[in-house]
């Protein structure tokens, strides 16, 4: 788990499935990384594979919802390779406008430098200024880098 001074990152459990269909039902969600809303059949399934991990031995996934004020919201995710952790976030559109992308991104930043990664990534489409917002503001910074359409965001390489 997780703190920040209003969210808390939860560990994923497979029973999380039924509120976050809900929390990931908005189809505006989905604007920039396409996709639609997932079923809840289909959070349990994606559920389970994430916590069954990786096939790679140097390899981990992370996985936390975002909890405020008791109900579910969003996730953040780390998929760390070495000593490099390649983020993501996400935040129900009812919870977006309020500072909790940022604070749970931060929040999952703050964590993995403590104690597993030296390098953080994420990708963010060009157009979705408000995720290019949250990148520079836990210290990440735009490369040239385009991949599937997204800048890769990243910290500076460790030394």
């Amino acid at each position: 788990m997780i703190t920040t001074e209003r969210l808390t990152l939860l560990p994923l459990r497979v029973e999380y499935a039924v509120p976050m269909a809900a929390v990931l039902s908005d189809p505006a969600l989905y604007t920039f990384t396409g996709g639609e809303p997932p079923t809840v059949a289909a959070l349990e399934a994606r559920y389970r594979r994430q916590l069954a991990g990786p096939d790679r031995d140097d390899e981990q996934w992370l996985n936390w919802v975002v909890r405020y004020d008791d109900q579910l919201i969003g996730y953040v995710q780390a998929t760390v390779t070495g000593c490099t952790a390649e983020i993501a976030w996400v935040i129900g559109t009812a919870w977006q406008g309020r500072g909790f992308a940022k604070e749970a991104a931060q929040g999952l930043a703050t964590w993995l430098r403590a104690g597993i990664a030296r390098r953080i990534v994420a990708h963010v489409n060009p157009e979705h200024t408000a995720s290019a917002a949250v990148a520079t503001a836990i210290g990440l910074a735009r490369t040239d880098v385009l991949e599937d359409g997204e800048y890769l965001w990243s910290t500076a390489d460790p030394a």
